[in-house]
């Protein structure tokens, strides 16, 4: 067997393009973060997030039977680090509409992923996505019987169409631009009140522009500033019924799949900020004396903090690359290597950038240094896209007491 983390030709191209994309375009956005309320921040965003479009990066992340560019979700990492780690806000966005658009590229028929896609193959607009799958008070349990709620969101079939009640909250841009939705909506839902977890829940497709969403506020987030993360509601909001996206009650298992490819890629966002962090540190170590005689990175502890910052970010990547390669390989192990990529991704990004900030000391607590910022992006990182305690550990844990459970699997070694 040959182990080979070599990029190919057009991969290191895609890595080079999205650099050079995000050294002259993104890094010009961070300056939205300075504006005082949520919806000014993300609104000040759009022309940046245009420009992602309009340079194919948005095609990029849809696989090309669907009509994109897309080769698989190594590509999308390659893309993700370079871009999270010069502007997290940004490309949460972007991420997050891809996010949005995963039950129809998994679970939608050919008329569907056609008709419901078509917006986001050009190179022109802003369109949104959105995956609703968070509710207010949790979804943890989002598989909970009775008499545990569950999914609280419902829709009811009135004629050809479903009609849609319930409220959502941290789903990335959901709301769209001017408070009326993102061009797609995703949204889980029940569907039949009575039926068991695994048939009661489907998903539904909600197409702009449809009334009856209620925008309640923007959150004030502590990281990820000048991304949107609204609190809003369904209220009678009608979809076709040919938009349910898969089986009807198949939604526990359409979301599940969603998520996979999207645990690995938060691996990646953690070693996105973890490198950005890197960075710095390091130059302020050759370059700050702190009124000795030799920069800082002579002193040993200086030095063995930054060796081990980086060990960390290797570590994490190739991990990462590792997940995702099963995600493109459909390999049995898939599961287990996305879920440890994002809990070991997002955790050490925390734990690194923090030894960081130690190593530069209070100046990393000044704005004007990017620490603070990028510890601010990692916070977010454990507990979004399925919490780690609440959701991540707990696929583990599953997946540790089948009893057709093979430690090896996940190293190619079973």
């Amino acid at each position: 067997m040959a182990i080979d983390f070599t990029l190919t030709p057009p991969q290191r191209e895609l890595q080079l393009e999205s650099r050079r994309f995000a050294a002259e375009v993104l890094a010009g956005a961070r300056a939205a973060e300075l504006l005082p309320t949520a919806e000014e921040r993300f609104l000040a965003t759009r022309p940046v997030y245009e420009a992602m479009v309009v340079a194919g990066f948005l095609r990029k992340c849809i696989p090309h039977s669907a009509g994109g560019e897309n080769a698989g979700l190594i590509d999308m990492a390659i893309m993700a680090e370079e871009f999270y780690s010069v502007n997290a806000s940004v490309s949460l966005t972007m991420f997050g509409t891809v996010l949005g658009l995963l039950p129809i590229l998994l679970g939608g028929t050919p008329e569907q992923c056609g008709r419901l896609l078509a917006p986001f193959l050009g190179k022109s607009g802003t369109p949104l996505a959105g995956f609703c799958s968070s509710e207010p008070g949790g979804s943890a349990n989002a598989a909970s019987p009775s008499p545990g709620e569950g999914v609280r969101t419902s829709a009811k079939l009135h004629g050809d169409r479903w009609v849609i009640n319930g409220r959502k909250k941290w789903v990335s841009s959901a709301t769209g631009w001017d408070r009326k939705g993102a061009d797609i909506l995703c949204v889980v839902c029940r569907t039949a009140p009575d039926a068991p977890s695994d048939k009661a829940i489907s998903v539904i497709a909600v197409e702009r522009p449809a009334s009856g969403i209620v925008f309640e506020r923007a959150i004030e987030s502590v990281g990820h500033r000048a991304h949107l993360l609204p609190q809003f509601g369904f209220e009678n909001v009608s979809a076709p019924r040919h938009n349910l996206l898969g089986e009807e009650g198949g939604g526990l298992a359409l979301t599940a799949a969603s998520f996979t490819g999207t645990a690995a890629l938060v691996g990646i966002f953690g070693v996105a900020l973890m490198r950005a962090a890197f960075d710095f540190a390091l130059h302020f170590a050759r370059t700050e004396r702190r009124g000795g005689v030799h920069p800082i990175i002579e002193h040993q502890a200086v030095g063995y903090a930054l060796a081990d910052a980086k060990t960390t970010i290797e570590a994490a990547r190739y991990l990462s690359w590792r997940a995702c390669h099963a995600v493109d390989t459909q390999s049995p192990a898939a599961d287990e290597l996305a879920i440890q990529a994002k809990i070991y991704g997002s955790e050490t990004a925390v734990r690194v950038i923090t030894d960081l900030m130690f190593v530069v000391g209070v100046d990393s607590y000044d704005h004007e240094a990017p620490l603070g910022r990028l510890l601010q992006d990692a916070l977010a990182l454990p507990i979004f896209d399925g919490g780690n305690i609440g959701v991540r550990r707990r696929q583990l844990h599953t997946l540790l007491k089948r009893p057709d459970y093979e430690p090896l699997l996940a190293s190619g070694a079973a």
